[in-house]
């Protein structure tokens, strides 16, 4: 079996997995997949806290509640079928690299939504949550990296990697299959 690692790089609503074996110096990308995380026949389940900005703050909790609720069942199958795949290839997971942000705590539910700068953190933060807790039900160990830490002349190196596995070759999946490769060295 192959060590390997995931990398994911989160948006609302869905996130960029990209699966790495080897180290820097000879990496391989063994699989990539987006997935979307949320519900599209809910409203505001792709922005609950934008969506839960003009209700009361009782209405607003259960909203944000309702969305957690249906985007963890959603991570949940979605992330269990991509590591059964990725076992059946002959990964021996390490674990997920998670990329963050700046990593500061968030105030009171009422704080957040009297800020706009602070619901946008606050959807980030639900959306890694999310992916953070369906990995960890799966027993997968998950390592947080924040993005502006990864390394600017490894990332150069995998963005010719990109030729090989063919277009598209995002951002999203070269900051993830970064992470991935810090987490196999680490381990």
């Amino acid at each position: 079996m192959k060590a390997a690692a995931i990398g994911v790089r989160v948006h609302s609503g869905w996130g960029a997995l990209v699966a790495v074996s080897g180290d820097t110096s000879a990496p391989q990308i063994v699989d990539r997949k987006h997935i979307v995380v949320i519900d599209p026949t809910k409203p505001g389940a792709k922005q609950p806290y934008h969506f839960a900005e003009s209700m009361a703050i009782a209405a607003a909790e259960k909203h944000i509640s309702d969305c957690a609720a249906a985007s963890n069942r959603l991570a949940l199958a979605i992330l269990d079928a991509f590591l059964s795949d990725l076992r059946g290839r002959g990964c021996n997971l390490a674990g997920c690299a998670l990329l963050l942000a700046s990593g500061r705590a968030l105030p009171p539910l009422p704080d957040i939504l009297a800020s706009h700068a602070l619901i946008h953190t606050a959807e980030g933060e639900f959306f890694r949550r999310i992916f953070r807790e369906a990995f960890e039900k799966l027993c997968v160990p998950v390592t947080g990296f924040r993005e502006r830490d990864l390394d600017t002349e490894t990332m150069s190196r995998l963005s010719a990697l990109g030729r090989s596995i063919g277009p598209p070759w995002t951002k999203d999946e070269k900051t993830a299959a970064l992470a991935a490769l810090m987490l196999l060295e680490k381990n």
